[in-house]
């Protein structure tokens, strides 16, 4: 680590108003920024957004010798010259221009010790902010194996910085840097900014690494040999796609003996509840609207659980700068740039950070129509409405060659979704007149390398801690809410008799009680609207459900069922395969028909019923114009997909 060699007085904001300095980390995309985040904070980090914009902002807590040091991960950015919104907030924060944020105290600049040439244009421009800064430099071990060499020492002297190299996928190095960190009112400013001049700049970098003893790294052989393949045209497609089929097939078979624990306990508990609680309302409430609501959401997270293990996994080991690469080449057919695949792959999420995602794109007319598009993606709130309704559809044991069959149409549902997501935005560009040229993408390449199971676990565990929660709130209370309209009023022993029903038929009782509740008036009141598709009232119900999130329709779907168990998912599916119609020209016909099951996937595959969604929409184009469009449109499209679905199913079968 280099000594300081001038020392400047800070600006900025002191210790942050008297509370814990804030140290801001700043580089650019995949050049272990986010690792060493990672490794200063570990489980004392936490997302949220900057004020007023939708941004993401990783945030956290370092604890160093007794004293705290908070600790901000900034977006990635190649330049202080903004091009897009998230660069833009980036310059605008180094220069205190974000309300109620303020400029940080100190910066550590982060630079990929193997691209050391292209950091140093990013870090010329930092200290000219005049701010205490130092330099972090990353995959040390990558570029001594590529016979690549820094003495830091020296690097330090020509920069005029502090500068301390990390391995933080493996923990080298932090100690070093978390001393670093302690000792930030003494990092030094550079006397003399980098020069400004384009050509002048150049000389500026190459007089550094020379002074530095930096000896550029050769090219990776292996990652060279890998990369002839995985990213030619045609083969390193047909790969990716390859990947993508084997992925589902994982999620179905690997995850399936957890799910059946999940099952199971959730079946025991119930079972309890049922058996130990007297009061026939309070025992309803406990077993069905607790127990069954959130359970029957929760038997599908160790299915969740598989799908972001296998994304971190292909995030960590490369793959994914790959796969963007690649469909770069695809999205420009569509009119749109590769960063446009980053929103919809983060939408194959959540929508919310696929809208979000939408922010890196520095073209304010594609970033409406990706916008427009991206919550089409197969979103993982829909996972456990596919995997109830495609169980229904296909028998289990199905085969399609060697394959599973329910894994077949997940791959084929999830590839529908990313096919939509594109047309539409394509679709928006082109009738609103936005279709334009594509500006340059540019992405780095990793190398490949082995993942940590810390870096694995923490890519799997955060998305996953997002769902239970939302388990815990949106999705219990919705749950309970449904619960309340389907059940309560108990209906008396006169009562049931009256209407011809027998008291001690529990299956009779509550479907007595259903057809009688305020769901039952909610949903026969818009039956007139789905009735086309066939969908009967309590599938409304269920729709209606939705609109808080996509989950809740398989908790209520199950509650309606009449099953002993309904958060067990093979039970709901034996409870919906016996529904009939209970009213109207179709009473006593089957509803979950293949037909009316494939009617309802494709619904579901293309409305937008996520009002989170819609909330994030118009806090990112600030008003209800788009929302509303996107709104509009897609439960249009849905319900148009459904009727032709429904359609060509029953001319066919």
């Amino acid at each position: 680590m280099s000594s300081a060699l001038s020392h400047h007085a800070h600006a900025g904001s002191a210790d942050s108003g008297g509370g814990s300095p804030r140290i801001a980390l700043i580089g650019s995309p995949n050049g272990g920024k986010t690792s060493v985040f990672n490794r200063l904070t570990g489980l004392h980090a936490k997302t949220g957004n900057y004020p007023g914009v939708t941004v993401s902002r990783s945030a956290g807590v370092a604890r160093i010798g007794g004293a705290e040091y908070s600790i901000e991960d900034l977006p990635g950015t190649y330049s202080l010259s903004p091009i897009s919104p998230d660069e833009r907030l980036v310059a605008e924060l180094l220069d205190g221009g974000v309300k109620g944020i303020g400029a940080p105290d100190g910066l550590l600049v982060v630079a990929d010790s193997t691209a050391l040439r292209r950091s140093l244009l990013l870090f010329a421009e930092v200290v000219q902010r005049h701010m205490p800064t130092a330099l972090v430099l990353t995959m040390s071990d990558e570029l001594t194996r590529r016979g690549g060499s820094i003495d830091t020492e020296a690097l330090g002297r020509a920069l005029g910085v502090p500068v301390v190299t990390v391995v933080a996928n493996r923990g080298i190095g932090i100690g070093e840097l978390r001393e670093l960190i302690t000792g930030w009112r003494d990092w030094s400013v550079p006397p003399v900014d980098p020069p400004t001049d384009t050509a002048e700049l150049a000389g500026w970098v190459d007089s550094v690494l020379a002074a530095g003893g930096y000896e550029d790294p050769r090219a990776d052989a292996r990652t060279e040999r890998i990369d002839r393949v995985l990213l030619h045209p045609v083969l390193g497609t047909v790969i990716f796609f390859a990947v993508m089929f084997g992925f589902f097939q994982a999620i179905f078979t690997w995850a399936a003996p957890l799910q059946d624990g999940v099952e199971d306990f959730f079946g025991w508990l119930a079972g309890l509840a049922a058996e130990h609680i007297g009061n026939p309302l309070l025992s309803s409430f406990v077993s069905d609207g607790l127990l069954g609501g959130v359970g029957g959401v929760l038997v599908f997270v160790p299915q969740i659980v598989m799908m972001y293990f296998i994304l971190a996994l292909l995030d960590a080991v490369g793959y994914m700068s790959r796969a963007a690469f690649l469909m770069d080449r695809l999205m420009s057919r569509f009119g749109l740039e590769g960063r446009a695949f980053v929103a919809v792959l983060s939408s194959f999420a959540c929508a919310i950070p696929g809208v979000m995602a939408t922010r890196t794109l520095p073209n304010s007319r594609d970033r409406i129509a990706t916008m427009l598009g991206v919550p089409l993606a197969t979103c993982s709130a829909r996972l456990p409405v596919y995997i109830l309704l495609v169980g229904i559809l296909i028998p289990d044991g199905t085969r399609v060659g060697p394959f599973s069959g329910r894994g077949v149409a997940m791959f084929l549902l999830y590839l529908l979704g990313g096919v939509s997501a594109l047309t539409a935005s394509a679709v928006v560009k082109r009738i609103t007149g936005r279709h334009d040229g594509v500006l340059p993408f540019y992405m780095e390449m990793p190398p490949y390398r082995i993942p940590t199971p810390r870096s694995v676990g923490i890519a799997m565990w955060e998305p996953t801690k997002a769902f239970l929660r939302k388990a815990g709130t949106i999705i219990l209370a919705t749950t309970i809410a449904i619960w309340a309209l389907t059940t309560i009023p108990l209906r008396g022993d006169a009562e049931l008799a009256a209407a011809g029903v027998d008291p001690g038929d529990e299956v009779a009782v509550t479907a007595y009680t259903m057809e009688h509740s305020a769901a039952a008036a909610i949903g026969k009141a818009i039956e007139p609207v789905f009735e086309p598709l066939g969908f009967d009232w309590r599938i409304d119900v269920a729709l209606l459900g939705s609109l808080a999130a996509r989950e809740v329709s398989v908790s209520t779907l199950g509650q309606m069922a009449s099953a002993l168990d309904p958060e067990d998912d093979s039970e709901v599916a034996q409870g919906l395969d016996g529904w009939t119609y209970t009213d109207g020209p179709r009473a006593g016909e089957k509803v979950f028909t293949p037909a009316t099951t494939v009617a309802l996937l494709l619904f579901f595959a293309f409305a937008l019923q996520c009002m989170s969604t819609v909330a994030i929409m118009r806090r990112e184009t600030g008003g209800w114009r788009w929302p509303s469009i996107a709104f509009g449109y897609m439960f249009v499209l849905a319900w148009v997909m459904a009727f032709l679905g429904r359609a060509v199913t029953l001319l066919i079968t």
